[in-house]
């Protein structure tokens, strides 16, 4: 569950202070002096000291222990400068790499944005920092501690080590046995948090659809869901982390009560002198046993966290893969879609769901749905930008995705205009193109007056364009392209009706496979067919056909005309 990724990317975040670590670590051995002294200090001032009648002396062992107290406490205020060091910059390369990992997502796979990049920047990296600083705080005196105290323990008394020691180790394994366990209902609970982000996100942000179709009810329930599965999560993290307290009892508290009860024996047989009994007893009590549940309280809280936070950051600001193509070209424009499913997350609820849909060769489909309801996730499935979890979009017989790009294109509502000649614009999918070609498209989408402005096809582009020109330019690069289907993802928004009419209509003429995103009624009435998108299902089918049998399209065209 623990991602390799994540701890080689921390690895190597910290590595890269390799002085600071050196510093770190001498100091860390100064500070457990005292756990080291302790049970020997404590076992030569009564044996050789008090109960030998030398006051003097045992008062001298007692003073040692206390001046190594002292330099614990130096060298604790001297290790944070170099965990500073070390901690600091950890978040600064944290957050780099969340959101280059966001924007190489949306740039190469053009996934759209997510709300629960939010909570990775500004709670997870954060929480990463924050754990790092922890473990090597608290966990890092805590081990040199432990070992220190079992290696004067086996100094001061052997026999009282074959006991304690066994006991500990057992008490380590079981924990260890657990720990798995834990790292899964952790993960659990922070996908269950990333999915209340994402789902509050979206709601919040189409709210205003959201109220204008009547989904309040659905909305609510959609937040209120994932809020009942983080509380779950919740819950089920608290009953697995109850079992620890009884795990570290084996190793803390039964040693313990084991000396104690042979404690008449070791005594009465000279196997233990007293001052040595109290010295292995304050081993087991004043280190072992707090640094054994220091140890593993650490591990189960922080360090779970931590790994598990890793996990999770490592899947998503890993390099995304995008499908591979090739350069076959499609038998036809027929675009086949069979069972398509896609969510944002392995947890996540889909975006779409289990959708089947036929659209010919030819076809002019609109398809309409309230924001945020997965209309540009399905553009991008459409054109192969997008990798379904499930399902498959076939374009005339063959995976859209092995299609050559030439055949598939997908105009944005953000659209890009480039420096240049305003041919070197229009060319950039299809470089041979023609003055004569040119012209048409030109004409076909009332573009004549822009380009006589310009000052011609050779003239350059400045930064004077508005958005509306933006999206002519982008649409006939597109127009004079070899793309035999071609997705219009809200990109006529900047234009009036009329010109996005004029846009549309010369788009069929040509007998391309026609998707437009609709975000005006008058697109969805130009459409032949609507594909409408509510949340809970898909369904076809002309305006006239959905405004009878569907009240949530019958309230967004309401919507559309108010």
């Amino acid at each position: 569950m623990v991602s390799r990724a994540g701890w080689r990317f921390l690895l190597v975040e910290l590595g890269r202070r390799r002085r600071a670590m050196v510093f770190l670590g001498v100091w860390s051995v100064v500070e457990s002096a005292p756990a080291l002294l302790s049970g020997i200090a404590v076992a030569a001032a009564l044996d050789r000291g008090f109960l030998a009648g030398r006051p003097g002396v045992g008062l001298g062992w007692l003073g040692a222990l206390g001046l190594a107290m002292v330099v614990q406490a130096l060298a604790t205020r001297n290790t944070f400068p170099w965990l500073a060091d070390l901690v600091e910059p950890l978040r600064d390369a944290l957050v780099r790499a969340v959101v280059t990992g966001a924007l190489r997502r949306a740039v190469e796979l053009g996934e759209r944005g997510d709300g629960a990049v939010v909570a990775r920047l500004s709670g997870q990296t954060e929480a990463v920092r924050n754990l790092v600083a922890a473990l090597l705080r608290t966990l890092r005196p805590t081990v040199a501690s432990m070992v220190l105290a079992v290696a004067g323990l086996v100094t001061l008394s052997p026999v009282v080590a074959a006991i304690a020691v066994p006991l500990i180790l057992l008490s380590l394994g079981l924990f260890a046995w657990l720990t798995p366990a834990l790292a899964v209902r952790q993960r659990r609970l922070i996908l269950a948090g990333e999915e209340m982000a994402r789902a509050a996100t979206d709601v919040f942000s189409g709210l205003r659809d959201v109220v204008a179709c009547g989904a309040v009810g659905d909305a609510r329930d959609t937040v209120e869901r994932t809020v009942l599965a983080e509380a779950r999560a919740s819950l089920a993290m608290a009953r697995a982390s109850s079992a620890r307290s009884v795990i570290m009892a084996i190793g803390g508290a039964v040693p313990v009560i084991l000396i104690l009860l042979l404690a008449p024996w070791l005594l009465g047989t000279a196997r233990l002198t007293s001052g040595e009994l109290v010295g292995a007893i304050t081993y087991l009590v004043g280190t072992l046993d707090p640094a054994l549940r220091a140890l593993t309280g650490t591990v189960a809280s922080w360090g779970r966290q931590l790994g598990v936070l890793l996990h999770r950051l490592a899947e998503t600001t890993a390099a995304p893969t995008p499908p591979e193509r090739g350069q076959a070209g499609p038998g036809s424009g027929d675009l086949l879609v069979t069972g398509l499913t896609f969510a944002y997350g392995p947890q996540a609820e889909p975006v779409i769901d289990d959708l089947t849909l036929d659209v010919p060769a030819g076809e002019h489909l609109a398809i309409v749905g309230p924001s945020g309801i997965g209309k540009s996730t399905l553009a991008a499935l459409l054109t192969g930008l997008a990798v379904p979890q499930k399902g498959t979009v076939r374009l005339g017989g063959g995976d859209v995705a092995e299609v050559s790009r030439s055949h598939v294109a997908l105009i944005p509502q953000e659209t890009y205009v480039f420096t240049g000649t305003l041919r070197e614009n229009l060319a950039y999918l299809r470089p041979d193109v023609t003055d004569a070609e040119l012209d048409r498209a030109v004409a076909a989408l009332g573009m004549r007056p822009l380009v006589d402005r310009l000052g011609g096809y050779d003239a350059p582009l400045g930064q004077t364009l508005s958005m509306g020109e933006r999206q002519l330019v982008a649409l006939c690069r597109v127009h004079v392209s070899a793309a035999r289907v071609v997705v219009l993802d809200e990109a006529t928004c900047h234009l009036d009706p009329e010109a996005e009419a004029r846009a549309e209509a010369a788009f069929a003429a040509t007998g391309r496979t026609l998707v437009v995103i609709a975000h005006r009624i008058s697109s969805a009435c130009r459409a032949r067919r609507i594909l409408l998108l509510d949340g809970t299902a898909a369904l076809t089918g002309s305006h006239q056909a959905l405004l009878a049998t569907s009240r949530v399209y019958a309230d967004l065209v309401g919507h559309w005309q108010r």
